[in-house]
């Protein structure tokens, strides 16, 4: 609930935060608080839309180093206030939204490049800067983090470390938990705790691990080193129409398990690649488009491409060729800008999950199954955006048009839900996760127990020992609310 404005102990907490902080950084104004309201979670902008009451903090904190943030743990462990951190606001899945009002702890004020370290090619800088910044601060020492997700412009590094984010060079160079090297974080207890400075050694379990894609519920990530690479010297892209997806999946496989190092593959099924694929990129074929890439020194990069090229070769398909390749990846993060995306009034939701090859193909069949015999009205799409040794991810949508979204918020709600619980059980029925990269917030946060089972009663374990006043972003995750 929130606080009451008119009571002198709001009043005192108030003081304290200003003291804590310093008073520009204190904001407790109905813009700032709204603002701090709605993330891309559909359920908050379609509430909104809809004119209901929405969920508000009592004060929105802006501290600016990890001090200021023990300063503010601190306090709210005191006065036992729900604290909600906030990054760029450009998640998914709820997992910045104030449900329980207390305090938005918005990081972005630290948001400094602290160290580019050229012979260790790392670079460290404060979690609350936003990746396309430090991406142009690394690219003007010659480097690149190499962390390229469509989010770059709007979401913040502790965003992602907190998300387990993925970008569009994954399949070479990792998931966001594969680049970090060390990280501080802020305990909920106020502690501010370093990792060991280097991610593999037997020094114990790795701390690291623990906090990323603990999405704010077991303290606050302040600041991070991460892994940065050369400027590649090329990077080459080539695209296929395959007749159908069960081929595509086949030849995408394939080129993970003869171990050459693609630095992206995208499959798209043969709905998306009809309409979105077409839509955006011009691309007017039936089947499957798949593209991918190569990146390195020239001389390796067509050596690979040259063995990729012989593998695409075994299967009858329509060769695209550099200039089908090329035209996705100067188009990538056009499908998710205005024009192209999916936004309200729509009904839309990213259904991404991700199995090994076994059962991935099986994942997809089971999750478009279960959109299109119970929400017919709906349209089903996925592609498959990140790739491993073992597996891949499937980035599949529903869609349901204006008309076909209720007018009551209650409803809809009711309506949307719904497709989460059937279409994401149906993936952990045969295989898959509950999520790939976007997080579990509050929008998943009901299946963790049924993905865990008894493992789950661990997680709890860890963020009662950690947070046994429950203020770090309650609610979320699957853990109690206040």
């Amino acid at each position: 609930m929130l606080l009451d404005r008119d009571s002198y102990m709001y009043q005192m907490i108030r003081c304290e935060l200003l003291d804590a902080v310093g008073p520009q950084n204190v904001d407790t104004g109905y813009s700032d608080a709204a603002g701090h309201s709605i993330d891309y979670y559909w359920i908050p902008e379609m509430w909104h839309d809809r004119g209901m009451k929405m969920s508000l903090p009592d004060f929105v904190v802006y501290p600016g180093s990890a001090e200021e943030v023990s300063k503010v743990l601190k306090i709210a462990n005191q006065y036992k206030i729900p604290v909600t951190p906030w990054g760029g606001g450009a998640g998914s899945q709820g997992g910045a939204l104030p449900v329980y009002n207390g305090i938005i702890l918005d990081t972005k004020r630290m948001n400094k490049v602290l160290r580019i370290d050229e012979q260790s090619l790392s670079v460290t800088c404060e979690a609350g800067i936003i990746a396309q910044q430090l991406e142009w601060a690394v690219n003007q020492a010659g480097y690149s983090t190499m962390h390229l997700p469509a989010s770059i412009s709007c979401s913040t590094m502790g965003g992602f470390l907190a998300h387990r984010g993925t970008g569009v060079l994954s399949t070479k160079w990792g998931k966001i938990e594969d680049m970090i090297l060390s990280l501080e974080v802020v305990t909920p207890g106020g502690d501010i705790v370093q990792t060991l400075p280097v991610p593999r050694h037997a020094s114990g379990p790795d701390l690291t691990m623990l906090f990323l894609g603990s999405e704010g519920t077991l303290g606050v990530i302040t600041k991070l080193t991460m892994k940065i690479h050369p400027e590649p010297e090329c990077r080459k892209f080539h695209a296929f129409i395959f007749k159908n997806l069960h081929e595509a999946l086949n030849a995408g496989a394939d080129l993970m398990r003869s171990r050459l190092r693609p630095a992206a593959i995208r499959l798209y099924d043969e709905e998306e690649t009809s309409h979105h694929v077409k839509r955006v990129l011009g691309v007017d074929r039936q089947g499957s488009y798949l593209v991918f890439g190569f990146d390195g020194p020239e001389k390796i990069v067509d050596l690979e491409m040259e063995y990729a090229l012989q593998i695409m070769s075994r299967y009858q398909t329509e060769d695209m060729g550099p200039e089908g390749g090329e035209l996705w990846w100067q188009n990538k993060y056009k499908f998710f800008y205005p024009g192209y995306a999916f936004h309200m009034p729509q009904g839309y939701g990213t259904l991404d999950t991700v199995a090994d090859f076994a059962h991935i193909e099986q994942v997809y069949t089971a999750m478009k199954k279960t959109v299109n015999e119970n929400f017919p009205q709906a349209r089903f799409i996925g592609h498959f955006s990140h790739w491993y040794e073992w597996g891949a991810m499937l980035y599949a949508r529903f869609i349901f048009e204006k008309e076909q979204v209720p007018e009551d918020p209650v409803e809809a709600l009711e309506l949307y839900n719904r497709v989460w619980d059937l279409a994401i059980r149906a993936a952990i029925a045969n295989g898959g996760v509950i999520n790939e990269h976007h997080g579990v917030g509050m929008k998943l946060g009901r299946l963790m127990k049924e993905l865990y089972k008894d493992g789950f009663k661990l997680l709890e374990g860890i963020k009662k020992t950690l947070d046994p006043n429950n203020i770090m972003n309650p609610g979320k995750m699957g853990f109690p609310g206040v």
